[in-house]
């Protein structure tokens, strides 16, 4: 059973800086793409960032191209989110998700899905 765990959310300042972790455990096996989405009271859950399998494709959403940093170490099965220059519209539930479909902006291209980690950005 494949399992995706998200960890490093908290409440921050605007201004300030998070990095988000997500551990993949389990029988996930192959070349994987992985991305991160987020998901606000209210709203319907958005794309964040995507990386692929060995690094080389990475997009971000424009919100937050520029401050957020997507990366993953595949040895350590572990994807992370580099979160700088926080404001409260960043505020949400973070989710990392993987795709054996490939990279995609799109939550139903995704085949695994973590539990979510809180951000709280203060203003």
């Amino acid at each position: 059973q494949v399992q995706l765990v998200e960890s490093g959310g908290g409440l921050v300042q605007a201004g300030g800086s998070l990095r988000l972790s997500c551990e993949t455990s389990g029988r996930i096996r192959g070349n994987y793409a992985m991305g991160w989405f987020r998901q606000a009271p209210g709203k319907e859950r958005e794309f964040v960032a995507l990386i692929g399998w060995i690094g080389g494709n990475i997009a971000y959403a424009d919100s937050v191209k520029g401050r957020f940093t997507i990366s993953r170490d595949n040895a350590e099965y572990t994807l992370y989110l580099q979160m700088n220059g926080l404001k409260p519209e960043d505020t949400a539930v973070y989710y990392c998700a993987a795709s054996y479909r490939g990279s995609s902006y799109f939550v139903s291209s995704y085949d695994y899905w973590g539990q979510g980690t809180q951000v709280t950005v203060s203003s």
